[in-house]
């Protein structure tokens, strides 16, 4: 499905989404008109994904059919209400904030512009490997109904997939997204240290296969796929980590082990895999596990 005709584009935000979404707009055929940003220290990156697109003011950027605001969440709301004089009736303005839907944008709205929520669940590098990455993401999508069809339209054009969100779900919506997403990289990071400390570069060879499995068994199977000395209820084992971990790696890592490994025991023994007794001692050891990474 495509949109009715070729529309200009223009983007506002030179970040790690804003020229990739422009660029995926390109290649369908859109012509992207003008880039806008406070500051130009991403030119290099931008002309790598938009060659010969044109720098504007961010007024100037509303001379497009569609204007993409690809800014910090907590940028979005100001701009909006910055820019919205700017506005020409029945223009395209769509913002890529997963936090907000298209209430921060109706100051704009009030004006005539014809408002848009769009979402890229996914994580961006700002290079060209999220073009091929944006192939079958999921977009959350939020506009009035009469523009749902334009939406879907631009959504495909990326390669991604559209899934409906309600304005007033969008704050839920992103937070799932975050805790999984952004809490994932620091645990991560974690479990990488502890490894190159024992295996030293191999770790990435050890983990990959393993945290990709774990990842895809829980989006699968959820408290089902959970394996390991908690579910176990080792407890035993269970303090030699939190030991080596404090002592090898740093007691912060000793600390999200034993907060986590908590809320695993919970759930663990609310699925009834966990009978109490075992549940109490790794209670007790994780409760101790948590103070190491208290000052």
């Amino acid at each position: 499905m495509q949109t009715a005709g070729r529309l200009d584009v223009a983007v506002i935000g030179a970040g790690r989404v804003g020229p990739v979404l422009g660029a995926a707009l390109r290649a369908a055929g859109h012509r992207v008109t003008g880039i806008a940003a406070r500051t130009r220290g991403a030119a290099e990156r931008v002309e790598a994904l938009l060659p010969g697109v044109p720098w504007t003011s961010p007024a100037g950027a509303f001379a497009a059919d569609l204007v993409l605001l690809a800014v910090p969440d907590d940028v979005l709301g100001p701009l909006v209400a910055e820019l919205a004089g700017a506005v020409r009736p029945g223009q395209l303005l769509v913002h890529t904030c997963g936090l907000h839907g298209t209430g921060v944008l109706a100051p704009a709205a009030a004006r005539g512009a014809l408002p848009m929520a769009l979402h890229p669940a996914m994580t961006f590098t700002g290079t060209s490997l999220d073009l091929q990455r944006l192939r079958g993401a999921a977009v959350a999508v939020t506009t009035p109904p009469v523009l749902l069809p334009v939406a879907d339209a631009l959504v495909r054009e990326w390669g991604s997939v559209p899934v409906a969100v309600a304005d007033a779900d969008r704050e839920l919506y992103h937070a799932a997204l975050a805790h999984g997403a952004n809490h994932l990289v620091t645990l991560v990071a974690q479990a990488l240290r502890a490894a190159r400390a024992a295996v030293g570069e191999e770790a990435g060879r050890v983990l990959r296969p393993l945290l990709a499995a774990a990842l895809e068994n829980a989006l699968d199977a959820g408290d089902a796929a959970l394996t390991g000395p908690v579910a176990r209820g080792d407890a035993g084992t269970v303090a030699t980590h939190l030991r080596v971990l404090a002592e090898r790696v740093d007691p912060a890592t000793a600390a999200t082990y034993a907060l986590l490994g908590a809320l695993a025991a919970e759930r663990a023994q609310a699925d009834g895999r966990l009978p109490e007794r075992a549940a109490r001692a790794l209670r007790e050891q994780l409760r101790a596990g948590e103070d190491t990474g208290t000052p």
